[in-house]
């Protein structure tokens, strides 16, 4: 879908990477090694939507990060593009405000870091009833051509994990506000 208005996918990986989670920092070098692709396609691209204003860059030692800009006008927008892309969208729609008593929704895995995969990582947080949960998973999957691996927790559960048992920390989707 989103191949049909961008046309470079080094763009959409750029796009992938910094605003399905605004906290990820990343530099040149480093996104050659997750892209695989050459540092000077990367390069215009960085260059690109930092002077547009989507990204910004600081130095930490002698390496350029680049981060997302959320304070740009368009920073909601783009991020919500990329969360229909993905079909993170349909997966909070359609699954974690029909399961009740969900507490939170959070993503983990490779699209947590920014990378896109053939399989999304999620985190259910509350009182789930799980045979539902799976009727509902495997709708989803038909609706967004990908695979959703999920692990359910209750609350008290949850809270006990520790930040060294996840690779990259859980990026909160959806709670619920009762």
């Amino acid at each position: 879908m989103i191949e049909a208005l961008i046309s470079s996918k080094t763009r959409i990986k750029v796009l992938l990477k910094f605003f399905l989670n605004s906290t990820t920092t990343s530099h040149l070098r480093g996104l050659e090694g997750e892209f695989g692709d050459s540092t000077n396609s990367i390069r215009v691209e960085l260059n690109k939507f930092e002077k547009a204003g989507l990204l910004s860059s600081f130095a930490k030692g002698n390496k350029k990060l680049f981060q997302a800009n959320t304070e740009h006008p368009l920073y909601d927008e783009i991020h919500s593009i990329i969360l229909k892309y993905v079909g993170i969208d349909r997966i909070i729609t359609n699954v974690a405000k029909r399961l009740g008593e969900v507490d939170s929704v959070y993503l983990v895995g490779k699209f947590a870091r920014g990378l896109d995969s053939n399989i999304i990582d999620l985190i259910f947080v509350g009182n789930v009833d799980r045979d539902y949960l799976v009727k509902l998973i495997g709708k989803v999957e038909e609706l967004i051509s990908r695979k959703v691996r999920y692990l359910v927790y209750d609350k008290t559960e949850f809270k006990e994990l520790r930040a060294d048992d996840f690779e990259t920390p859980p990026l909160l989707l959806w709670k619920n506000d009762y």
